[in-house]
């Protein structure tokens, strides 16, 4: 069993799980390097604006074992599942001990009706075209493909 709580004083294992989100199959900089690169940091710097939100799962033992978030960007900063300045972008990612046990998909529905909530009509995300098993989950969710740029694919999801 899994629950779920806002993001209060977690934003290390926030930060773990931006890392653990980015899709690098080999040669994965590391953690330090690679969230402090130009095209990641700006999905961490300066968190807690208008427009930010992460839920964390917990197991019944109240250790933190996912995270998904959302963050708004605009024409200036695009992000790469970047749709407008109106829509945020989720990013998500679950500890490996617990994958394929439902957090994922909990997490999602929960950041959704969070989304909806908070009067979003869209949310984005983006994902590496390779990653199967995440492009199943989203579009059993009703994410819908948007466009694919690179190695990635956007999809959005409409209320």
């Amino acid at each position: 069993m899994f629950y779920i709580r806002n993001f209060e004083n977690e934003f290390e294992f926030f930060l773990d799980m931006l890392y653990e989100s980015i899709h690098i199959p080999e040669n994965k900089p590391s953690k330090e390097v690679l969230l402090n690169s130009p095209d990641i940091r700006k999905y961490h710097e300066g968190w807690g604006r208008k427009g930010d939100r992460v839920l964390i799962a917990f197991n019944t033992e109240d250790q933190t074992v996912g995270a998904v978030w959302y963050r708004l960007f605009d024409d200036n900063k695009k992000s790469y599942g970047y749709i407008d300045g109106n829509t945020p972008e989720i990013g998500m990612a679950v500890s490996k001990e617990v994958r394929g046990r439902g957090v994922g998909t909990l997490l999602m529905h929960k950041i959704i009706q969070q989304a909806k909530d908070e009067g979003y009509n869209t949310i984005s995300l983006s994902v590496d075209l390779e990653n199967d098993t995440a492009i199943n989950m989203y579009q059993k969710l009703g994410f819908k493909d948007y466009e694919v740029v690179g190695t990635s694919k956007t999809m959005i999801y409409k209320f």
